[in-house]
């Protein structure tokens, strides 16, 4: 399996689930005056396939180069607090009402699904191989 594939398909799996399931209601209070009527959805699949690059290129593949996936843990944990720091960091500080609490879940979301996804994928291509 190759180490993009085994990074993006949990990444999709557990964002989905994250997203359409477990906050979506979290987003859509906190949010809600600033949500699209409908996701455009070519954006959806650039966004997911760039970070997919990134998690296989900062977190997955080294971690495969060391034969530890637990690597993959605090590396990916890094990864996403930096990306998604990034991201609601810079909304915190130039959107007007940009709420707090949904930086403090974003950030938290970020680091726990890229260490997730990380490290799934790394056991996955070392199992593969």
């Amino acid at each position: 399996m190759s180490a993009f594939v085994a990074t993006l398909l949990p990444m999709l799996v557990l964002d989905g689930i994250w997203l359409g399931l477990v906050a979506r209601d979290f987003y859509r209070r906190h949010l809600g005056f600033l949500m699209a009527d409908q996701v455009n959805w070519g954006a959806a699949a650039l966004f997911y396939a760039l970070y997919a690059v990134g998690l296989t290129v900062f977190v997955t593949l080294p971690s495969v180069d060391d034969g530890d996936a637990a690597a993959a843990l605090w590396r990916g944990a890094l990864f996403g607090l930096v990306a998604y720091a990034t991201y609601d960091l810079t909304n915190q500080a130039t959107l007007q009402g940009w709420p707090t609490i949904v930086t403090v879940v974003d950030l938290a979301w970020g680091m726990a699904l890229s260490a997730a996804v990380g490290a799934i994928a790394t056991y996955a291509v070392l199992r593969s191989s």
